[in-house]
């Protein structure tokens, strides 16, 4: 007996001292992540803050590569139908949630008819809007779920059945809209599936700890398919917002990667931190959005026009951020793919300054506004010294023509929780193409859809609608032909863009900053890095 018992003290011994040099031996990477995560439930998501905690712990039928291409994820192989509108997947063998719970076609098809069930409010649904009945289902014009042209023929095979084909279907995937939920454990908890006690996942990592305004923890899951080469094994994705306090701890060493940094601060990188500094052409555009419901002073086209005429754009990326993001004036960013070549360009921008601020001077009298009556509007922001600087410059600019500007600023989730409520007058917006198509940044300005009498604007804060753009929208939409789908969506753009419906302001680059100790990044023009592809030497 105490024979037993001096071998079970050392086999305890022995394997506390083997937990200690594991974790002692453990990667750990530090990612700045931003923004405080609002949800972890994929359905529920809406920023890239989030985007880079859900793609580490779940994967869709595809996934991305280190330069954020579509390559297999959960599905190995996919044949397409000659028409191009129907799509069957092959899974993986032996893929499994991390309860141990296999990951089948089912879960797919589950997850599809959540995605755009009306009641899950999911506000990117639209993204996958190519699958045959999901945007009548959406709406509530079908009722029936099973209607979604998704079905499993078997636990191993799914099939997904489009409109009309599409050709960015395989990279739409890759979005965490399209990723997969555990059947069994959403029947079972509903939205208390994502708690951090609850909480199971399929990708690389696991989510392990959650403390909401501090952190989210992950550890490597050793059940992934791949986790021969995921080489880190524990990532801390921290919530700052404050750029230059977050810059601060990069350099004290605690932080491996920034996803932000403050522009100011470029020249004084290139010099301290050669190579460190990563300053990305990448496809997005940053914008205002005006409310413009009825009964909002911005419902006014013409007020509308002043405004935007007005920001010198051209002064903001060299000279404001300092980091030579390039002047928008339309909305569909350079590069796009399936599009018309420089599709738009406003007369407007080619007038000197002085005679475009004369005009909007005009403007705001004829809409009842001028220097004994001036405009006051709200700008709301959320948290970042980048914003504030833009904002600041902004509002100066505006001075000359009569609009006094109130400064608001909040935290991101705030913030966009006040722009999707309509509670502004003038926001700060930012979007990511979530796949290269110009339909993804156009479909932002399509007219709400109303479901059991309320509009559901999603993504459109600023509540544009014209009948004409949107019907542009569905005819790309089912044109096969890619070049006349060009040119319908360059008319589209042309018709938003002509009656101001948003303020685009620049182009986006990305602004990562990346210690010499992380190997594997690679950058991307979507600025996305999973955890999977990346080391870290000491």
């Amino acid at each position: 007996m105490k024979f037993t018992t001096a071998l079970k003290a050392v086999a305890t011994a022995g394997a506390m001292a083997l937990m200690m040099s594991t974790a002692a031996s453990a990667v750990t990477l530090q990612l700045h992540n931003g923004g405080d995560p609002g949800t972890l439930d994929p359905h529920k998501a809406s920023g890239d803050w989030e985007n880079r905690v859900i793609g580490d712990y779940i994967e869709g039928l595809l996934t991305e590569s280190p330069t954020a291409e579509a390559i297999p994820g959960q599905a190995e192989s996919w044949d397409i139908s000659e028409d191009g509108t129907v799509y069957t997947f092959h899974l993986r063998d032996g893929i499994q949630w991390s309860d141990g719970t296999p990951v089948t076609a089912g879960d797919f098809v589950f997850a599809f008819q959540r995605l755009f069930n009306p009641t899950t409010a999911a506000d990117y649904a639209y993204l996958q809007f190519p699958i045959k009945n999901a945007e009548a289902i959406n709406s509530g014009e079908i009722t029936d779920l099973n209607e979604l042209g998704v079905k499993a023929i078997d636990d191993k095979t799914l099939e997904i059945t489009l409109n009309a084909s599409t050709p960015y279907f395989l990279e739409a995937l890759t979005h965490y809209t399209a990723y997969p939920v555990p059947k069994h454990l959403v029947e079972k908890l509903g939205d208390d599936w994502t708690k951090v006690e609850n909480i199971v996942g399929n990708g690389p990592y696991l989510i392990k700890e959650w403390l909401p305004g501090s952190y989210v923890r992950s550890e490597k899951n050793a059940d992934y398919y791949d986790a021969a080469n995921v080489q880190i094994d524990e990532v801390y994705y921290h919530v700052l917002e404050d750029q230059a306090a977050a810059l601060n701890r990069y350099r004290a060493g605690e932080f491996d990667i920034l996803t932000d940094f403050p522009a100011d601060q470029y020249a004084w990188m290139q010099e301290n931190l050669p190579g460190q500094a990563h300053v990305t052409p990448f496809l997005g555009i940053y914008y205002y959005v005006m409310n413009q419901e009825e009964g909002q002073v911005l419902s006014d086209v013409r007020i509308r026009e002043a405004l935007s005429t007005t920001i010198v754009r051209d002064v903001i990326g060299p000279d404001i951020l300092g980091t030579g993001e390039l002047p928008a004036y339309g909305w569909v960013p350079p590069g796009a793919a399936n599009y018309v070549e420089n599709a738009y360009h406003p007369e407007w921008a080619d007038v000197p300054y002085e005679e475009r601020v004369e005009k909007a001077i005009g403007l705001m009298k004829e809409a009842g506004y001028g220097p004994d009556k001036p405009l006051t509007l709200q700008l709301r922001y959320n948290t970042n010294d980048n914003h504030q600087r833009i904002a600041v410059a902004i509002a100066a600019m505006w001075e000359p023509i009569g609009v006094k500007v109130e400064l608001f600023n909040a935290e991101t989730a705030v913030h966009y929780d006040a722009l999707r409520a309509g509670d502004f007058q003038v926001g700060r917006a930012g979007w990511l193409m979530d796949y290269n198509d110009p339909s993804n940044t156009l479909d932002l300005l399509k007219t709400g859809t109303d479901q059991a009498g309320t509009m559901n604007w999603g993504n459109n804060y600023g509540r544009f609608s014209n009948a004409e753009f949107d019907a542009l929208m569905t005819q790309a939409s089912t044109e096969l032909d890619l070049v006349a789908r060009g040119e319908l969506l360059a008319k589209a753009e042309k018709i938003a863009m002509d009656e101001f419906a948003a303020i685009p302001i620049y182009w986006y680059v990305s602004k990562d900053v990346v210690s010499p100790k992380i190997s594997g990044f690679e950058e991307n023009p979507k600025n996305i890095f999973r955890t999977r592809w990346l080391s870290k030497s000491e």
